[in-house]
This record gives structure tokens, C-alpha cells and sequence, in this order.
């Protein structure tokens, strides 16, 4: 008898967690790696947020949370969705999770059957694929290009819709891309949709206050939408709160429900701490940490300058998160030291040995000719990681 699951075997290690896990091991060899491969703000949790959860602690919140969170943090996220996004909830449309990532996995599980097919514009959050194919789904990738700024069209949409088709998966702003669709953009892939009425979207929204261009839409916002749109959001990257571990998501009643009674069996409640945390950190304004969003915002252009002054980088200009995702197939075919790049995992894995600097391939995000590079490091860590990738590709 076979002791592993298929399902375990079968799915595969994310590889922004593998990347980041070879880069401690070098440096644990005592080699001087810079990381721009997790996607994890620099940034201290803010004092007004910090102060709120030692506040909880000192009234002993210490109890099981009940499993689809506190009423007064389901309340303060309906007041978000309201201010920020003109999305009205009612408390049993929320269900509070243990990061957006388990969001998501309460999602696939609920919402998915076997065979059931998924709509991925590449490229996707590594994770996305393997949640669906954990629950016998079938995920859809369509292909996106630099020239488009990896983001997919109304048409490219209604082709590869098909009577199998369940749900449509997509981030804006994207990781790994850094890709904002526009209301008229979201309106346009709206009316593919309506078409379709049995397609559920899911939105994940995780960067909405890291946007450099302004105007953040959400594809509730059309009232022909917001009965089949799931708004997936958090506090892990706006608020410098990754691992605080609290997601959420805005959500027809129905599924919400079923949420519930997923994590009921999986996790229960979500931390109680990062939970009244999470009240005070969603009741202020969000200018409140606009200062991060300003320097994410001088980090991507020092860094797109640096990137662009090396042969074979092509890039397009993120309009939000903090990732660039240069297109490297330039590279493709070379050799160093007998060694031949294939493929963007061969070339970022080129970068840590040669460079020291880790990145994460593109292919995990369904695009196997970019890497993602993230930018949050402090400016003085991009300028050497940026040198050091040039004096590696040179040779």
C-alpha cells in the first residue's frame, strides 16, 4: 500500500516558498544572498496596528474566534468594502480566514467538482493551479503577453470559455506582474461574462492599495456581476501584516455559508489577536500607510532604470505590487561554465548560484519565459542585486 496520497504527490512545492528555502541554505553556508523572491513587504507592521493587538492581549482575548470571524472585524471589513471598493455586504457574506490563501483553498473546495474547468490569465499566482487541481479541477491557462501587459482580452476570455467551465481566477493588481485592470477592462471581460451566467470570477484583490496609477475596480462593482463575483482580500501586503495571517473574503451568501462549514472542519477561527489587530488596521484610512506605497513606487522605477540597462531584459511598467517580470527568453540557449540555460528556471537558478541574488521563475506563474523579481528591499539591496545580475550575465 502506497503510504503518500496521490493527492500529496501529485501536487507541486510553491516556488516562492522553495526559492526562498534554497536562498536560507546558501546563506547558512555563509554565502551573502540578496532575496527578491518572497513577496513580503520590509516594512514594520504599523505601531497604531501593533498597539491594538497588545491592547487585545491585555484584555485576554485568548478564546477560540468564532470560525468565520469576530462580528466587529466582519463588520469592519463590510465598512472597508463600502469606503474603498462601493461593495455592500451583509456579516453572513464574510467569512474571515487564516490568511487570503486559505480563502482561496475554501474557494476551491467548496466551488470545485471533478472536471470542473478554471480560467487562469497567465501568468497567475503560483498557487492558484494546485489549489484547483487539489480538488479535481481543471485549470485553463490563457496566455498572456509583455505587449498586453499580461492582461487578458474580452476575446481571448470567451474562447476559452466551455459548457466545463466553473470559475474564472484572476489578481489585480497581478502577482507576478503587477498588472491593473481598469473598470473599462473588468467591464469588458464583464460582458463576455454575463453570457455565461453559471461562470463564477474570483477576484483577488490582495494588492488593492499597492497601485501606482490610482482608481482600484473590482468586478463586483457591476451590479450584473456581484451576484457571481467572490472579492478575496487581506491585510498580509498593504499593511505589512504577512504573518499576522488574516484574509477574507465578500462573497454570494450561499458560498460564504459553505466556507464556513469548510473551515469549521479545517481550521476553525482564524487568530484571535490578528483579528481584533485586523479591526483597527481596516476601520482607519488607508492613507494611513500610504508612505509604504510611496516607496514601493520609487523602488519600481530605480529598479525598472537598472533592469532596462541590461541586454536582454524586456519589461513592461507595473502599475502596482511590487513585483517586476521581465521577459529573459533572450537568454535561452546560452552556456556558462558548461552549464546551458533552457528555460527561466534554469536562468533564475543561474542568478542565485552565479549572482546571488534569488528571483522566482516564471514558469510556476504560467509564463515560462519571465522571472518574477520582487522589489521589496531596501534601495541600497536593489542596486547591488541589479549589479550583481548584470556582472553574472556579462559573462
Amino acid at each position: 500500500m502506497q503510504l503518500l496520497s496521490d493527492r500529496i504527490l501529485n501536487m507541486a512545492t510553491s516556488a516562492t516558498l522553495a526559492m526562498a528555502a534554497k536562498a536560507r541554505e546558501l546563506r547558512e553556508e555563509g554565502k551573502d544572498i540578496i532575496g527578491l523572491s518572497l513577496g513580503e513587504p520590509d516594512f514594520n507592521t504599523p505601531d497604531f496596528i501593533k498597539d491594538a493587538a497588545i491592547q487585545a492581549i491585555n484584555e485576554n482575548y485568548n478564546s477560540y474566534s468564532p470560525v468565520d470571524g469576530y462580528t466587529e472585524l466582519k463588520q469592519a471589513i463590510i465598512t472597508k468594502f463600502k469606503r474603498d471598493n462601493e461593495l455592500t455586504y451583509k456579516p453572513a457574506q464574510i467569512v474571515v480566514s487564516t490568511g487570503a490563501k486559505q480563502s482561496l483553498a475554501n474557494i476551491a473546495a467548496v466551488m470545485t467538482n471533478k472536471g470542473d474547468e478554471v480560467i487562469m490569465p497567465c501568468p497567475y499566482w503560483v498557487s492558484y493551479a494546485d489549489l484547483i487541481k487539489l480538488n479535481d479541477g481543471v485549470p485553463v491557462e490563457v496566455k498572456t503577453t509583455i505587449a498586453t501587459d499580461f492582461k487578458m482580452t474580452p476575446e481571448q476570455l470567451e474562447a476559452a470559455i466551455t459548457p466545463k467551465t466553473k470559475m474564472i481566477w484572476f489578481s489585480s493588481p497581478c502577482n507576478p506582474s503587477g498588472s491593473i485592470y481598469s473598470k473599462e477592462e473588468l467591464r469588458g471581460l464583464a460582458d463576455v461574462l454575463v453570457k455565461y451566467p453559471n461562470v463564477y470570477v474570483v477576484s483577488d484583490e490582495i494588492y488593492e492599495h499597492i497601485n501606482y496609477v490610482g482608481g482600484h475596480a473590482s468586478m463586483a462593482q457591476f451590479e450584473d456581476m456581484y451576484d457571481r463575483t467572490i472579492t478575496v482580500n487581506g491585510v498580509s501586503k498593504a499593511f505589512a501584516m504577512t504573518g499576522w495571517r488574516i484574509g477574507y473574503i465578500g462573497a454570494p451568501e450561499k458560498i460564504a455559508r459553505a466556507c464556513n462549514k469548510m473551515q469549521g472542519q479545517i481550521t476553525s477561527g482564524a487568530n484571535c489577536i490578528a483579528q481584533r489587530a485586523t479591526i483597527t488596521a481596516l476601520n482607519e484610512s488607508p492613507s494611513r500607510v500610504k508612505y509604504m506605497i510611496d516607496e514601493f513606487k520609487v523602488r519600481r522605477d530605480l529598479i525598472l532604470g537598472l533592469l532596462n540597462e541590461i541586454e536582454g531584459f524586456k519589461t513592461n511598467t507595473p502599475e502596482g505590487a511590487f513585483y517586476v517580470f521581465p521577459n529573459i527568453s533572450y537568454y535561452f540557449g546560452k552556456t556558462f561554465k558548461g552549464h546551458t540555460i533552457n528555460n527561466a528556471s534554469d536562468f533564475s537558478m543561474f542568478l542565485l548560484e552565479e549572482a546571488l541574488v534569488a528571483t522566482v521563475d516564471g514558469e510556476s506563474f504560467g509564463n515560462p519565459e519571465c522571472i518574477r523579481i520582487s522589489y521589496a528591499a531596501s534601495q541600497e539591496q536593489i542596486i547591488e542585486a541589479i549589479k550583481r545580475i548584470k556582472s553574472a550575465l556579462a559573462s
